[in-house]
């Protein structure tokens, strides 16, 4: 059985889009897991992170999947860390950021994994390239397609 996911997709430090390049080209080698789609990168402020933290390239990808959201979530993990990300701080500089914001029409609430993404729907870095690819797929919690979440941030 397949599930389409979409990764949020974000770098801040280094050679970005470099960097979202090699992740989604990982990501796409991985047994199980094929990139159909990329939004544009779209360069965004950081959000919520110390101050004066440099700006992201963000993109979503679409996935095609055949592993569980877990083992997704384990694959995307393992590429931050074969990229170089360190987690020393909340929300601080990355060089990769991998988020699984949607699998399916799953809600999953479990320790170390939450989808939805609890916070996309609030995040215009998130939902810009999002509805770039997919503007009509619906956000299982709140029932609203994409383009309509970004309509009303």
């Amino acid at each position: 059985m397949s599930v389409t996911a979409y990764i949020a997709v974000g770098a801040n430090l280094g050679d970005r889009r470099g960097n979202i390049e090699a992740a989604l080209g990982r990501v796409g080698e991985t047994a199980g897991v094929r990139v159909t789609r990329v939004s544009t990168l779209m360069e965004n402020p950081a959000v919520g992170g110390p101050a004066g933290s440099p700006a992201f390239l963000n993109a979503v990808a679409e996935v095609e999947t055949s592993l569980s959201a877990e083992a997704l979530l384990g694959v995307l993990l393992g590429v931050e860390k074969s990229l170089g990300r360190v987690r020393a701080e909340k929300w601080g500089p990355r060089a990769i950021d991998l988020d699984l914001v949607l699998y399916g029409d799953q809600v999953i609430e479990e320790p170390g994994l939450t989808v939805p993404h609890p916070l996309m729907h609030t995040r215009r870095f998130v939902l810009g390239p999002l509805a770039e690819i997919a503007p009509e797929v619906v956000h299982p919690v709140s029932g609203r397609r994409i383009r309509e979440l970004l309509a009303g941030i």
